[in-house]
């Protein structure tokens, strides 16, 4: 794994330096788990997913009480019960455990839809943001920083992106300030014309 992103940097980075001889390479990096934890449509993102889990909790909560309810009754009546009624009650309460089982896998999915529903939607904000700021500030390459080692803490550019994030929501999406460098491949598709 080290030595495939090893390879990948310094591939990244052949690549990049003949492109930026003039210039120096600019690098920086995000923190992606701290964006979600401390920017305000991650904590959003929390809280709305911490609600739906709480209501799934009730609803299995209610189902497993009514359970355990059969199961005393079963428990204390089961020497006066006819074997038909016993009967009846083991399949009610069969039933409600296939019913709570089904509820916990709905739960669980609905969960997970949910949360990469909302994981995306930040992440999608995140690149924008991250891709606005390289270019305006001439960064060749900015990093998640699950990829780096070890680095300076001016490289991080964590913050900026949380700000902007909060800053951004509730506004309209605008281009960013400076342009996109041309790639390599739309300057061939040019001469190519």
């Amino acid at each position: 794994m080290r030595k495939a992103l090893l390879l990948t940097l310094c591939l990244v980075l052949i690549y990049v330096a003949p492109a930026a001889a003039d210039e120096a390479l600019k690098i920086g990096f995000v923190d992606l788990p701290r964006i979600f934890s401390e920017s305000d449509a991650g904590k959003k993102a929390r809280a709305d997913i911490e609600a739906i889990e709480k209501s799934k909790k009730t609803v299995i909560a209610e189902k497993l009480n009514a359970l355990k309810e059969i199961e005393e009754e079963v428990t204390k009546q089961s020497s006066v019960l006819s074997a038909e009624a016993k009967k009846a009650k083991d399949e009610e309460m069969e039933k409600l455990q296939r019913d709570i089982q089904r509820l916990v896998a709905e739960a669980r999915t609905e969960l997970q839809k949910k949360e990469n529903e909302l994981t995306n939607a930040i992440l999608e904000d995140v690149s924008d943001i991250v891709d606005a700021i390289g270019y305006e500030e001439g960064y060749a390459i900015i990093f998640r920083s699950e990829a780096v080692l070890s680095a300076k803490k001016e490289l991080d550019l964590t913050s900026a992106v949380i700000t902007r994030l909060n800053e951004s929501k509730g506004k309209p999406k605008e281009e960013p300030k400076v342009k996109p460098k041309e790639k390599p491949e739309d300057k061939k598709s040019r001469n190519k014309d």
